[in-house]
């Protein structure tokens, strides 16, 4: 077997032939590119998504699409890594020169770091300028935003000890966070590590689903208050969500898509229950919403 390698990246797939390419050309220009690979976890695709990967030089895991959730297809991809830090990338996720990936590993000279990403912004919606410590008193002030598997970095050993939740449909990474957080670990959210990803083309049934899925994954380990039609007419009358006007968030039809996700997420999250060894965080700070970065339509 050859040299165990510095950084493992798992890309998870389904039928991303226009972006898969891209993707892998991007890390494979990376300065540590050499001293890292490239894992590719495939749920069921049609098109040529693993073709177009094999072919670029990735190792591929096939899944069945019948047996994805995000957890679950990361675990599958960190089970087949073989470095002691794991990078989960979005295929849509395109790095934004060659040095990313080495700015991605850095911080974990720190052992008290559990797992790095980046973004722009803050968690009230500010523009970051450097990086963040988040800890566990952090966590609980505003549990909708840290570590995320869009383009992070997790530690392969705390991996081992806890994967991720496999029954969750979405927030798995700040789940995983959230119980490292409460043992003494940090994450680091750094603008230097962020990626071009965007999510502005959705339609409102695609906006509406992926508001959906966050919520409930969030509310499977958040203690979230209540939200019921009054919460939801006064979030439609009231916030602009990123809007360039107040109209313009009343009557977009992708916000509808928002509002309705949130909605149904929100009341099926209520139902929801996280196994013994994760307690869902009790917020310390007012909830907003801001889990899910406000789009523009």
């Amino acid at each position: 077997m050859s040299e165990q390698p510095a950084v493992s990246v798992v890309v998870r797939t389904k039928d991303e032939a226009e972006s898969i390419g891209r993707t892998l050309s991007l890390l494979a220009a990376q300065t540590i590119a050499p001293s890292s690979e490239t894992i590719v976890v495939d749920s069921g695709s049609s098109d040529h998504t693993v073709a177009i990967a094999r072919e670029a030089g990735a190792r591929i895991v096939e899944i069945p699409a019948a047996t994805f959730t995000y957890g679950a297809a990361l675990n599958t991809g960190a089970a087949a890594a073989r470095a002691e830090l794991v990078v989960a990338l979005s295929a849509h996720a395109f790095p934004r020169d060659e040095g990313w990936l080495e700015r991605m590993v850095a911080p974990f000279a720190d052992q008290r770091v559990c797992c790095v990403c980046g973004y722009e912004g803050d968690p009230e919606g500010r523009r970051l300028t450097g990086p963040r410590v988040q800890d566990a008193a952090d966590a609980a002030r505003y549990p909708h935003w840290g570590y995320s598997n869009v383009n992070g970095c997790f530690r392969t050993e705390l991996w081992r000890q806890r994967p991720f939740r496999e029954d969750m449909p979405g927030t798995e990474d700040k789940e995983w966070a959230w119980y490292w957080l409460r043992r003494g670990y940090v994450t680091i959210v750094d603008p230097a590590l962020g990626v071009d990803h965007d999510h502005s083309d959705e339609s409102p049934r695609e906006r509406y689903a992926r508001w959906r899925r966050e919520w409930l994954g969030l509310g499977m380990f958040v203690e979230l208050p209540p939200y019921g039609p009054r919460e939801l007419l006064r979030e439609w009358w009231t916030e602009q969500a990123g809007r360039r006007s107040m109209l313009r968030a009343r009557l977009s039809p992708r916000r509808f898509g928002e509002l309705a996700g949130t909605y149904t997420g929100r009341r099926a999250a209520a139902k929801a229950a996280g196994p013994p060894d994760a307690p869902r965080l009790v917020p310390t700070g007012p909830l907003k919403d801001a889990r899910i970065p406000a789009l523009r339509d």
